[in-house]
């Protein structure tokens, strides 16, 4: 097997996953539709109208991985992202796996003292946030004694996310990994206490897609999908990112708080 592939096994009249000895899951994900004929089909639709093709897509998981090393980010050292949902949140995700670093995406509704927690709790190297979370942002990081080496906004033309990734080379090769290794961190609510981190390995996204969006919901590459839960939820971050990646299909992301007429609205 290749390396960075996982392959679907039916033979033995039950479906295995056989992962190859080198595996970074950025490759099935995101690299593996250039291969398979989809760069000009669209991957993401926001409610902004901004359309992205799994070709671009691509392009800027790469620009971003080279940007967020750019940073000074060393390998295994974690991000934390308090992004909406929009395109930069799959470039971000994905750019940090392939680069070999840890991205933690954040409830956006949480306030200063849970992001303060969050960020001195995960021992991250960079937090990047968007424009509308910056009070809390602001108002957390000035309450920790040791800072995040870097802190950068997503949107902005001067020294912001958006401008890195336009600046940064398009080539990126993954970093090496295995199926075991971890890849991503979720915060749980902290219902019983403090948030806790969960680490997730490079499997645990195909497997979840595969079992779940693939045999259970049926998802297929002619569907497009849109999620009421955020991409920071361990279900929309299925429902709205990995899922629709996994088969080749298409994405509807709104970056509002939902309600049940912007959902409605955004469905029709």
């Amino acid at each position: 097997m290749k390396n960075h592939q996982v392959e679907v096994d039916n033979s033995r009249g039950r479906v295995a996953l056989n992962f190859a000895p080198l595996f970074n899951v950025a490759v099935p994900f995101v690299d593996r539709h250039l291969q398979e004929g989809r760069a000009d089909k669209l991957a993401i639709r926001t409610n902004h109208g901004v359309e992205v093709t799994f070709g671009e897509l691509a392009e800027n998981v790469n620009r971003c991985g080279n940007a967020l090393l750019g940073l000074g980010i060393n390998p295994g050292e974690r991000v934390i992202m308090i992004v909406k949902d929009c395109a930069e949140f799959f470039y971000c995700f994905w750019g940090a796996i392939k680069a070999g670093l840890i991205p933690v995406p954040v409830n956006t509704l949480l306030r200063a003292k849970d992001y303060a927690y969050i960020i001195a709790d995960s021992g991250c190297a960079a937090v990047v946030y968007s424009s509308e979370f910056a009070d809390e942002v602001k108002t957390a990081l000035g309450q920790l004694e040791n800072q995040p080496a870097c802190c950068l906004l997503v949107e902005g033309e001067n020294d912001s996310l958006q401008s890195r990734i336009a600046a940064a080379a398009v080539d990126l090769e993954p970093a090496p990994a295995t199926a075991e290794d971890d890849c991503f961190w979720l915060y749980s609510s902290g219902s019983t206490g403090s948030p806790k981190g969960a680490v997730h390995r490079h499997r645990d996204m195909v497997v979840a897609s595969q079992f779940y969006g693939v045999q259970v919901l049926g998802i297929k590459e002619k569907d497009v999908c849109f999620s009421a839960a955020k991409l920071f939820f361990a279900y929309g971050l299925g429902n709205g990112m990995t899922f629709p990646l996994w088969i080749g299909a298409s994405t509807v992301l709104y970056d509002a708080r939902p309600t049940p007429q912007s959902t409605f609205e955004t469905i029709e």
